[in-house]
Order: C-alpha cells, then sequence, then structure tokens
C-alpha cells in the first residue's frame, strides 16, 4: 500500500530521491505526527534533519546550498512524504520556505541571498511569508500594510493574518504598500526578523486542520526596517509574488491529489481487510464504485498537475490559467476523496488522530490557500475573455 503513481516526467535521480523522502518519512515524521497534532508545533529538529538529508535544498543551487534538482524534485519529496502517512500540515511546516525563498532567489542580491537563503537551507533559520491581511486577502493589491521611507529604514505599520510558520520563523518576507495608494504598483518585499522593535506575534491560531502547522497574527507599530532589507527594487513586488504563486499552487495541488492517493490506498485497505454480513466490504459493488470515482478523479488531478508542472519546469510563461484549474482540479479531487474515506471507514473515520479524519480536517483549506477556489476560477475566466 502507498507506491507512489509512476511519473513519466522523472529519471533516475528522482527515483533516488523517492527512496530516501519515504525513509525519512517513516522514521522521523509518521511515528510523531500525533504528538506534534497535540501540541500545535513541530519541532525545529525536523527541518535540520530535512536538511541533513538535503531535502531542504532540492530546487536549488548549490552555491547557495542548495541540492540541486528541478520542480519535480520537490514534487517527489512531498508525493513519497504522503505516501508513507504525513500529513499536508507537517508538509507546510517543514517546506514552508518554499515561498520564500524562491522570492529571495529571483530578486535578492547576493548579500541577502547569503544571509537569508544558505542558512534556511541548512535548517538553521525558518522563515514565512506575510501577505495575507485581515481585509485583504486573495486581493493582493489591496494590502494595507504600508512601509514609509525615513531615512535607511521603513516605518512600517499594519497586520497580517493566517501566517503560516508564523510563530516559529526567524524572519518573515511581507508585502508592504510603499507607492501612493499601494496596489498593483506600489507593492515593496521587506525582510523581517523577529526580535525587531515593533514587530509582534501572536500565539498559534486554533485551526480547524494543519494541526501541527503553526499559523500566526503578525502586528507592526512603528516598526523600523532597513532599506537593505528591501527585496527587489521599491514598488516592485507584485510581479514576483505573482509569480511565485504559480509555484505555490502547484505545490498545493500536488499535496491535494498525493493525499488523496493516500486516502484512497488506506480506503482500499479497509475494504479488503473490513467484514460485515459475514463478507468483505470489497465484495459490496456500491464501495467498489465509490472507490473506484475516487480512484479517477485523483488520477485526473495527478495526470493533469504533472503535465501543467513540466511545463512550468520548462520556464514556459502564461501558464496562470493552467496553474488554476490544476489547482482547482486537484482540490475538488480531494474534497471528493476525503469525504468519501471517511464514510467508506464509517466511525473509524471519525476518529481524532485517525489518519483519515486529520485527512479529511487538513484538506478544506486547500482551496482557500493560496488563492480561493473563486479566484482560480476569476483567472481561469480573465483567459477566456482576454481581448474580447
Amino acid at each position: 500500500m502507498g507506491a507512489v503513481v509512476p511519473n513519466p516526467y522523472i529519471d533516475d535521480s528522482h527515483r533516488q530521491l523517492a527512496e530516501t523522502a519515504r525513509g525519512f518519512a517513516r522514521d522521523q515524521i509518521v511515528p510523531y505526527l500525533p504528538d506534534w497534532e497535540r501540541a500545535g508545533l513541530i519541532p525545529r529538529d525536523l527541518s535540520r534533519q530535512a536538511a541533513e538529508l538535503g531535502l531542504l535544498g532540492l530546487g536549488y543551487p548549490p552555491e547557495v546550498g542548495g541540492s540541486g534538482g528541478d520542480f519535480f524534485h520537490v514534487m517527489t519529496l512531498i508525493e513519497e512524504i504522503l505516501a508513507a502517512g504525513g500529513s499536508i500540515g507537517v508538509m507546510s511546516g517543514v517546506l514552508g520556505h518554499g515561498i520564500v525563498s524562491p522570492l529571495i532567489m529571483a530578486a535578492g542580491t547576493d548579500e541577502q541571498i547569503e544571509r537569508w537563503v544558505r542558512p534556511v537551507l541548512a535548517g538553521e533559520q525558518l522563515c514565512a511569508l506575510a501577505i495575507t491581511e485581515p481585509g485583504a486577502g486573495s486581493d493582493v493589491a489591496g494590502i494595507a500594510t504600508r512601509a514609509v521611507r525615513d531615512g535607511d529604514h521603513y516605518v512600517v505599520d499594519g497586520e497580517k493574518t493566517f501566517i503560516s510558520n508564523g510563530v516559529r520563523a526567524d524572519f518573515v518576507l511581507t508585502a508592504v504598500a510603499t507607492g501612493d495608494g499601494g496596489g498593483h504598483h506600489g507593492l515593496s518585499l521587506l525582510v523581517i526578523e523577529k526580535g525587531t522593535p515593533g514587530f509582534e506575534v501572536s500565539g498559534s491560531l486554533d485551526k480547524m486542520g494543519w494541526l501541527c502547522s503553526d499559523t500566526a497574527m503578525l502586528s507592526f507599530d512603528g516598526c523600523r526596517v532597513p532599506v537593505d532589507n528591501r527585496i527587489g527594487d521599491e514598488n516592485a513586488g507584485f510581479r514576483p509574488a505573482m509569480r511565485n504563486f504559480e509555484g505555490e499552487r502547484l505545490i498545493m495541488a500536488t499535496q491535494c491529489y498525493a493525499t488523496a492517493q493516500r486516502c484512497v490506498d488506506l480506503s482500499r485497505r479497509y475494504l479488503q481487510e473490513r467484514e460485515a454480513f459475514g463478507a468483505p466490504l470489497a465484495s459490496q459493488q456500491v464501495l467498489r464504485h465509490k472507490l473506484a470515482e475516487m480512484a479517477r478523479r485523483t488520477d485526473v488531478a495527478r495526470e493533469y498537475t504533472r503535465r501543467v508542472a513540466d511545463r512550468y519546469r520548462a520556464g514556459e510563461d502564461g501558464l496562470a490559467s493552467q496553474v488554476a484549474m490544476a489547482k482547482n482540479t486537484a482540490v475538488e479531487a480531494l474534497d471528493f476523496v476525503v469525504d468519501a474515506a471517511v464514510q467508506i471507514h464509517g466511525g473509524y473515520g471519525y476518529i481524532r488522530e485517525f489518519e483519515v479524519e486529520r485527512h479529511y480536517r487538513d484538506a478544506r483549506v486547500m482551496g482557500i490557500g493560496g488563492g480561493t477556489v473563486e479566484i482560480m476560477n476569476e483567472i481561469i475566466a480573465k483567459q477566456l475573455f482576454a481581448g474580447t
């Protein structure tokens, strides 16, 4: 049970990684996951352990402390950890740098990369990305947190919410309005380090799912941040942030179909082992057909996401619509599959800390985070009506 579906887009280096990732999940994640869920935190040592195996550096060049590889190495890591019994929540805690470091790599100076990327890939520091606000979720252009230039510093005021890894992070890459009126042409990216006066972090929010992943609210009150902490040019943060969303959304789509596949595998085993009315549940046609539909939706999401990811890996531009389709397709598949898996498992699927129950809780946010289902459909609609 739990074998990853063969992938035509990978080579022997990905397959070797798969063995390492599966062993890491089996030995360092799965036995401790229930305790982390109860504690609401993942130990920092897990990042160091992952870094020692080169897992945090996948997709980053060796000259900055990375392990090399491409986007499919990261996807392989996700597929294997989830196939072994990990969770989306633990993936968020361990691989959260995947939505921060690429932005610094793309727009940062060599000094900034050395200061904030290398220690993260080594597991020595943790980071978070702060975009969402109480009044600006998917509307990035509506960000109200403002940074006003004052000599060689910015003075930052505002709030951020739903920030994954925000409690544990040593620094937060923060989207702030710097231009007149903010919006698309007035957004900048600042690294704000823990301990900076005026920067406050709440305790972890009490969430429905992702219980082991800390999620914080952040506040900035007269917070003075050096201009040298700005990543890229002033007022030029919107476009790289949008480009970064494409990678994040494909990662989320991968997490969705990989979790769905895990639930298909768990449900198949349960149907084979469980008996009712003197016969295996697997002999009941209605349940067999339910499992078949779970597998069909999972496979469609996986095949489409992998195809779009291959185009993304090749550097193809103009993929926003296809990425949105991949995310929504995978989210829809996961929503159906986790619900069906709980139904198949009956009362066992409703018990806290039972694996299917955890996947059911973790799944719900996938259609919200990284851009809601509605925002994804608006991206698709804009492409459909472009030029008309």
